[in-house]
């Protein structure tokens, strides 16, 4: 119990610590627009976890819309919010701050948090991972445990900070291994990230970084087929083969979720962007394959406590 009071003061104290907050109601209603699907066991499943957060801790009537990735779309789900007496949205996603910043003077009465963007407006916020350092310690168990001295990331787009921070955690472990990287274009496109798996396999890759979303479990389902080894991606996906996944670098969206509920509801949300890390307790590593030595294991979280303290990498050290 106090380590997960802990949690919260840390999470309150990085959202709230700085700047003036904006005026707020009390919290009514909440909604939660999602591009794809809450059932990818990935990213929309974690946004959906959150909003079942809030519902049981905050006693307040939950709405989500699946699939709500245009324009027309976003409007419709929010004018329907609004019906409801909705008065905080999640975004879930980058894809939402473009148009929650274009229409947020629209609706004073509504609080829009998105993920990963620019925000802009009083009622505007964008929550931001720093993922950098997860993409490192990642990288650094895929550099140990690499029989080929080849390893992979399957990532989706060019702009992920964790697919460097991987690229240097695995060489730092490791100075001859070698990072093979492809990019899907798509957060949930399989018809592309299998192909490109495959190109990887043939390759001699062992290990890979399965940085997207919607195609992490079949990628991860392949690995698990031709005995080979995953590091898993935003959830923890241990429960996909703990032979299989060696560990997960994880963002604990549902925890975020319910303090930014909390903090609306005092009226101490904070409009602009926030930035979180380790060291707020939202982002960590998962549980570790039992193929995992455990000395290693330990000596790589002390390393992730010097991290917490000091924000410097070991690299940086």
């Amino acid at each position: 119990m106090y380590k997960k009071l802990g949690l919260v003061l840390i999470l309150l104290f990085s959202l709230f610590g700085c700047g003036q907050p904006t005026a707020q109601g009390k919290l009514q209603k909440v909604g939660l627009l999602v591009p794809e699907t809450i059932d990818d066991q990935v990213w929309g499943t974690k946004g959906y976890m959150g909003l079942l957060k809030i519902q049981s801790e905050l006693k307040v009537d939950v709405f989500y819309k699946e699939g709500v990735n245009n324009e027309s779309k976003i409007r419709a789900a929010i004018d329907e919010f609004k019906q409801n007496d909705v008065n905080l949205v999640f975004g879930h996603g980058s894809e939402y701050a473009n148009f929650f910043n274009t229409i947020s003077s629209e609706y004073p009465d509504i609080h829009f948090v998105l993920f990963n963007g620019k925000a802009d407006g009083k009622n505007v916020t964008s929550l931001n991972f720093k993922s950098n350092a997860m993409g490192f310690f990642g990288g650094m168990v895929a550099g140990e445990m690499s029989k080929s001295d080849k390893v992979g990331v399957l990532a989706a787009f060019e702009w992920q900070p964790e697919v460097d921070g991987f690229f240097e955690g695995a060489y730092y472990q490791n100075e001859n291994v070698h990072v093979e990287i492809q990019y899907v274009q798509d957060w949930n496109d399989t018809s592309i990230a299998i192909p490109l798996l495959n190109e990887m396999i043939k390759n001699g890759v062992d290990i890979v970084y399965v940085a997207g979303d919607g195609y992490n479990v079949s990628v991860i389902e392949r690995l698990k087929e031709e005995g080979l080894y995953a590091i898993g991606f935003v959830s923890d996906q241990s429960d996909l083969g703990k032979g299989t996944v060696l560990t997960s670098t994880v963002q604990h969206v549902d925890v975020l979720y319910e303090v930014v509920a909390n903090s609306f509801n005092k009226g101490e949300l904070e409009s602009g962007e926030l930035f979180f890390d380790f060291q707020d307790g939202v982002i960590s590593l998962g549980k570790f394959s039992p193929l995992v030595d455990k000395e290693f294991q330990a000596s790589l979280k002390d390393q992730i406590e010097e991290y917490k303290k000091t924000g410097l990498l070991p690299n940086q050290l």
